[in-house]
């Protein structure tokens, strides 16, 4: 046990079934190194953030869909794109998903480092110009596409349109008038598929590291965050 012992350590499950079982449940530790090794799925290549049940639930694969949030205080119904993006040109995906919100936007950084306290933990940034931020980002690509436990949103509230890059490394984008976002997910080959399930729909595991926690403070810093969102 003394490899699973080490993996649980830095990797953390997610989306187990009702009953608690898992598909990684009695894997012998060669079974399970095999499974994590595995980071491509056809043309699909994942970044080190998630890795799927072991039973592939849900096959990784590249696309997005249309989908609604239903918002319960304003009763109100939302469109929202959600994307996965092959690694090769994920983050470049994301940082042009930026541009259309506008020249000054809001930042939120999600992190879920400290599983002792369930739940996440989310800072907020107001009023930075997007230049600026996407800067700042690039610098901090390596902790934003490959650690399973850290999260942004980039948001306009005046539009207002919002665009995740969550701890699954999916894109998610939310507002009115959405074919500027698909408009960036189709230039960078993005195919839509209404029909696709994403990896968040099954059981998977989120990988992190303590250099990854520490990455985190440093980009918390340099966005100047410094408060929780209520």
């Amino acid at each position: 046990m003394g490899f699973l012992q080490r993996f649980f350590r830095n990797v953390f499950r997610d989306g187990t079934s009702v009953q608690g079982t898992s598909s990684f449940d009695r894997l012998s530790e060669q079974e399970l190194e095999a499974h994590l090794s595995v980071v491509r799925y056809g043309e699909f290549v994942l970044t080190d953030a998630v890795r799927p049940s072991f039973d592939l639930q849900v096959v990784p694969c590249e696309g997005y869909r249309h989908d609604v949030y239903q918002d319960e205080e304003s009763r109100s119904s939302v469109p929202v794109l959600m994307a996965a993006a092959s690694s090769k040109h994920l983050f470049e995906t994301f940082m042009d998903l930026i541009d259309p919100l506008g020249p000054v936007v809001d930042v939120v950084l999600e992190t879920s480092h400290n599983r002792k306290n369930r739940g996440h933990v989310d800072l907020y940034r107001e009023h930075i110009d997007t230049p600026v931020l996407k800067s700042i980002l690039w610098e901090f690509e390596d902790l934003l596409t490959n650690d399973g436990c850290t999260g942004i949103a980039v948001l306009n509230p005046g539009v207002p349109q919002e665009v995740q890059f969550d701890e699954h490394k999916l894109l998610i984008v939310y507002g009115q008038e959405l074919q500027s976002f698909e408009e960036v997910l189709s230039e960078h080959r993005v195919p839509c598929n209404d029909q696709m399930r994403f990896i968040t729909e099954a059981e998977h595991v989120h990988s992190s590291s303590d250099y990854f926690a520490q990455q985190f403070e440093e980009l918390k810093l340099r966005l100047g965050m410094d408060a929780y969102c209520e």
